[in-house]
Formats: structure tokens, C-alpha cells, sequence
């Protein structure tokens, strides 16, 4: 008897294992989309000389202002939080748009985070006041920037220059709109943003995982 049920479960382990995963996949939540198809980063001087673009990457996109180098303590939550677990990710890259007058507060701020991190796909864009203000609105956000065109939230940018977000009710059944995260808070990113991301990855991994399965039948 003890030998037919343990054949049993090999025999049924493997199927249910797979129909776990299987729902998995079709029920995959997807991170919604707040606002579409915003602006392309407007070209400027840039810290890295790489003329960043949002087409095609997953971007961390923040408008520290003016006063970056004072409120540097949000660079280091966005560093340890965000940006080191996803550093290695190809298509991921963060972007800061400052700006003109702001080059040598934010190589400062590149130069105190360069020795607990590799800072290749950190990068400052600056350019005019109102160029910012017009890329800002191109969000589509419900907060604004401040007098020195700061704002204490970072974005996320997918690869078809969607603003995702949450919008929508949540695990618990509750109401919640969130467009951007607090770099104030290491908790917010530690939390909801890490969580968000991952998924905006996974979406992406899905679609290629998907892509390639479909183009080895067609061969």
C-alpha cells in the first residue's frame, strides 16, 4: 500500500506543480498604467555624456532640484533600496533631471556614492527651467514641482514611456493611487517600490520568455 501511494505522488506532484504555475503565469497582475506614452527626455547636458533616453529602458526617473546635494541622504535611500538591486538588470537605468547650474552639486553626489556603488547607470540630465516644468507635465502627475523644481518622488518609466503606478484597489480590497515613491522614505522604496519594479521586470521577462517559445515553433 505504503509503495502505490508513493508512486501516487510522483505521478501527481509533478501535474500539480505545474498547474500552480501555469495559473501563475495567466494570473499575472500587471503594474498599471497611470499615465501613456509620456515625453521622451528632452536632450540636454548630461553628467555622462550618454544622451539618455527613456525608449526601450525601465527607467527610475527623479527631479531632485536645485538643492540635490543638501537632500542627498534621498540619493543614498534611492542607491541602497532601488538602484543597487537592479543595477545589473540591462535595459534598467535611473535618471535625474536637474536643472543648468546644478552639474557640480550632482557630481558631488556621484563622487560620495561612487565607492558603495557603480554609478554607470545613474545619470543627470539638465536643462532649462522650462523644459523641466514642460517634461514634468508631460507625466500626467497630481503632484507638482517645488520653487526649485524639485520633487521628493522618483517614477517609474517602462519601456514604452508608460508612468506605472498603483491605481486601483489593493490586496485588501481598499482604494489606493500611487504615481510616484518617496526617496524620503527608505521604507516606501525598500517596500512598495522594490515590489513594483519586480514587477515591471517580470512583465517584461514573461513577454521575452513568451517570444521565444513562439518563435522556436515558427522554426
Amino acid at each position: 500500500m505504503k509503495k502505490y501511494l508513493i508512486l501516487t505522488l510522483l505521478f501527481v506532484m509533478p501535474i500539480c506543480a505545474y498547474l500552480f504555475f501555469a495559473t501563475g503565469v495567466n494570473q499575472f497582475k500587471r503594474l498599471p498604467i497611470i499615465t501613456e506614452g509620456v515625453n521622451d527626455l528632452p536632450k540636454g547636458k548630461d553628467l555622462l555624456n550618454k544622451n539618455p533616453t527613456l525608449n526601450g529602458k525601465i527607467t527610475v526617473l527623479g527631479f531632485p532640484g536645485a538643492h540635490l546635494y543638501r537632500d542627498r541622504g534621498d540619493a543614498f535611500n534611492l542607491n541602497q533600496k532601488i538602484y543597487k538591486r537592479y543595477l545589473d538588470f540591462e535595459d534598467f537605468q535611473l535618471v535625474m533631471v536637474l536643472p543648468y547650474g546644478s552639474e557640480e552639486a550632482a557630481q558631488k553626489v556621484v563622487d560620495d556614492l561612487s565607492p558603495i556603488s557603480d554609478m554607470s547607470n545613474w545619470n543627470y540630465v539638465f536643462l532649462k527651467p522650462e523644459e523641466i516644468q514642460e517634461f514634468y507635465n508631460s507625466l500626467g502627475l497630481v503632484g507638482k514641482l517645488d520653487a526649485d523644481l524639485a520633487s521628493a518622488n522618483v517614477y517609474i518609466i517602462d519601456k514604452d514611456r508608460n508612468l506605472r503606478g498603483r491605481k486601483g484597489n489593493n490586496k485588501v480590497g481598499a482604494y489606493e493611487y500611487k504615481e510616484g515613491y518617496s526617496t524620503i522614505s527608505a521604507a516606501e522604496l525598500n517596500n512598495d517600490m522594490m515590489d513594483d519594479v519586480k514587477v515591471v521586470l517580470a512583465e517584461y521577462r514573461l513577454a521575452l520568455k513568451k517570444y521565444k517559445k513562439l518563435n522556436s515553433k515558427e522554426q
